[in-house]
C-alpha cells in the first residue's frame, strides 16, 4: 500500500468518527437502537486503523472515538450513575480494541519483516547455489571434453599408422600416374591436385604421429607457402564434384590485390575446407554460398601490426550460405571442441579451424550472412616472409 492511499483512508477513517460522533448528538435520546447501532459502528474506524497503522492508529482512533462519544455522554450525566455507566464502559472498551488490534497488527508487521529478510537471505542462497551448481556442470563438461579430447588422440595415433602404409601405395600409383599423363594433357592438372593432396595427407599423419611421440618440429622450411587466391582457388576445385551434386549455385569475388599475400597452404586450405564443407551441408540442395575473398586495408588480420609497413596487411575471406543459419543461443559453442548440430557430426571442424587460423597469426569469426544463413569471416596476416621469423606448429586436421 502506497503513502497516498494510506492517507486517504486515513482522512476517511477520521471523517467517519466524526460523522457517527455527530449522529449521536443530534441523535434524541430515546431512540436507543440508533444509538446502539452508532454505537458498534464505532468499532469499525478503531480496527481498520489498527490493522493498516499498527498500534498508534488503533489508539489514534481510539481516542478520538472516545472524544466525539463525550458530547453525547453529557445526554445522560443528568440521569444518575445507573444510566452514564452503561455509555461509559463504551469508551473503556473502545481503548482497549484499539490497543489489542494495534498489537496484534504490528506484530503482524514485524512478522511479515522478518519474513521478507529472510526471503531475500533465501534468494540470494539459492543464486549462488544455482551459479556453483553451474560451474560445476562446466567442470563436468570439459572434463568429459578433456577425456574425450585424450581418448581421441589414441584412436588418431592408431588410425594413423593404418593410413601410411595404404597411402605409400596410393602416393606410388600416383607418381605412375604422373610419368603417363605428360604435362600439357587435360588430366594433367588433376594428377597434379592428387599428387599435392597426397602429400599434405601424408604430412597430416607424419604430424600426429610426432605429436603423439611427444616430437613437434617446427622448421619453417617443411611448410609451403602460396598465395591466398591461389589456394581459395585450388579448395574450390577439390570441392567441385560436390557443388554439382548438390546443384549449388557458387557466387566468388576473387581480388589477388597489388602485393598477393601468401600464408601456409596446408594450414588456410584446410580451414576453407572445413568451413565450405559446413556450408554445403548447411545450404543442402539447390542453396547457394558465396566466398569473398580480397586484400584486408586494416590491420585486423594481424597479430603484429609492425607487418602493415610497405605492404598489404592482410587478407579476408567471407563465407556465407543460404542455410537455416546458426541461433543465437549457440553462437558462442560453435568453435568448441565437440559441439555439432549434424548427427553424424564430429564437432571438431570448426574448433580445429579456428587453432589452424590462429596458429598462423589470423582469426576466424561469426559474421552477418547476406544469404540468410550462416557467415565466417576469416582474416590472416602476411606469411611471405615467415620463414626468417618461423611458424608456429600445425594441430592435427580434423573434418568435422
Amino acid at each position: 500500500m502506497n503513502r497516498q492511499m494510506k492517507k486517504s483512508i486515513f482522512l476517511l477513517l477520521s471523517a467517519l468518527v466524526v460523522v457517527l460522533g455527530c449522529l449521536h448528538y443530534w441523535t434524541p435520546g430515546h431512540h436507543i437502537f440508533l444509538h446502539d447501532t452508532y454505537r458498534r459502528l464505532g468499532y469499525f474506524p478503531i480496527t481498520i486503523g489498527g490493522i493498516i497503522f499498527g498500534l498508534w492508529g488503533g489508539l489514534f482512533f481510539a481516542v478520538i472515538s472516545c472524544l466525539a462519544f463525550v458530547p453525547h455522554l453529557y445526554m445522560f450525566w443528568a440521569q444518575g450513575p445507573e444510566a452514564y455507566y452503561s455509555e461509559l464502559s463504551e469508551i473503556l472498551f473502545y481503548l482497549i480494541a484499539g490497543l489489542v488490534v494495534g498489537l496484534i497488527s504490528s506484530r503482524q508487521a514485524r512478522l511479515r519483516e522478518k519474513y521478507r529478510g529472510l526471503s531475500e537471505k533465501l534468494s540470494v542462497s539459492y543464486q549462488r547455489l544455482h551459479d556453483q551448481t553451474r560451474q560445476l556442470l562446466q567442470i563436468e563438461e570439459q572434463l568429459s571434453s578433456n577425456q574425450r579430447l585424450s581418448l581421441l588422440g589414441q584412436v588418431s595415433a592408431s588410425l594413423a599408422h593404418e593410413i601410411k602404409n595404404p597411402l605409400a601405395a596410393i602416393k606410388g600409383a600416383a607418381e605412375i600416374l604422373a610419368d603417363e599423363v605428360p604435362k600439357g594433357h587435360d588430366k594433367y592438372e588433376f594428377v597434379t591436385i592428387m599428387r599435392s593432396q597426397i602429400s599434405r595427407l601424408n604430412q597430416s599423419v607424419e604430424k600426429v604421429l610426432d605429436f603423439c611421440r611427444g616430437e613437434q618440429k617446427k622448421d619453417a622450411t617443411q611448410y609451403n607457402f602460396q598465395p591466398v587466391q591461389v589456394i581459395v582457388e585450388e579448395v574450390l576445385k577439390l570441392l567441385d564434384p560436390q557443388f554439382r551434386q548438390h546443384r549449388i549455385e557458387l557466387i566468388t569475388h576473387i581480388e589477388p590485390g597489388e602485393n598477393p599475400v601468401t600464408v601456409q597452404s596446408a594450414s588456410l586450405g584446410q580451414v576453407l575446407m572445413n568451413v565450405l564443407l559446413n556450408a554445403i551441408d548447411a545450404a543442402g540442395d539447390n542453396g547457394k554460398i558465396r566466398i569473398q575473398a580480397e586484400p584486408d586495408v586494416t590491420d585486423a588480420g594481424l597479430a603484429d601490426k609492425s607487418q602493415t609497413q610497405g605492404r598489404t596487411p592482410g587478407y579476408t575471406i567471407h563465407v556465407s550460405d543460404s542455410g537455416p543459419g546458426i541461433p543465437d543461443n549457440e553462437e558462442v559453442q560453435v568453435f568448441e571442441p565437440f559441439f555439432t548440430r549434424k548427427d553424424s557430426g564430429t564437432g571438431l571442424g570448426l574448433s580445429i579451424s579456428r587453432k589452424l587460423i590462429e596458429s598462423i597469426g589470423g582469426t576466424i569469426m561469426l559474421d552477418r550472412s547476406g544469404l540468410g544463413g550462416a557467415g565466417f569471416l576469416i582474416r590472416i596476416p602476411d606469411h611471405r616472409d615467415v620463414s626468417a621469423k618461423g611458424v608456429q606448429d600445425d594441430t592435427i586436421h580434423f573434418v568435422d
